[in-house]
Order: structure tokens, then sequence, then C-alpha cells
């Protein structure tokens, strides 16, 4: 299988990317050697190969998800300029208010 200028420059044009020529050139060059790449790897013998997927669960080793709580170098009110009861303040960035009928 290998794909031609006219299979790259339909696909930068669905994709909408201007390719110059000698760019689409290279990436024709590119994506055959991929695919060649591709077509050895498909003629090696995987049948003696045991994927995880075929393993399951039962055999993959756990330890228990504990653990000593991880020190905070600095207090919570270090992170923000200013708290107040406990939470942060941060600045407002929108309002729905309308501001014509204030003035």
């Amino acid at each position: 299988m290998a794909v031609t200028r006219e299979d790259v420059a339909h696909i930068a044009g669905l994709a909408r990317l201007a390719l110059p020529d000698e760019r689409l050139t290279e990436l024709v060059g590119q994506l055959n050697g991929i695919l060649a790449h591709m077509d050895v790897l498909q003629q090696v013998d995987t049948s003696q190969v045991v994927t995880t997927a075929q393993e399951g669960n039962e055999h993959l080793p756990m330890r228990p998800d504990a653990g000593p709580p991880i020190a905070m170098h600095r207090t919570r009110e270090q992170f923000a300029p200013e708290m107040r009861d406990g939470f942060f303040l941060v600045p407002r960035l929108a309002t729905h208010e309308d501001t014509s009928e204030a003035s």
C-alpha cells in the first residue's frame, strides 16, 4: 500500500492545510516509508506472544494504596493574596449586572 501526492493533497485539503509542493513531496515519501515499515512489521510471527489483555487482572501485582500524607511546605494562606473565613478571595472576572442603571 502506498499513498500518492493526490492522496496527501486531498487529506491536507480536508484538514484545511496549505502545503507547498516541496512539502507535499516530502510528506509522500515519509508516509510511504512508514507504510513500508508497517508492512515489514506485519510479517513478524506473533502467534506465540501472549498479550497483557489475555492475562487478566489476577496476575498483576497489587499493593495497598497507603503511605504518609504529603507535607505542604507552605500553608494554604500563602498560596493566595487574600483569604476570608477559610476561602480564597479571587478577583471577579465578569458580572451580569447592568451598569447603565447605576449611573
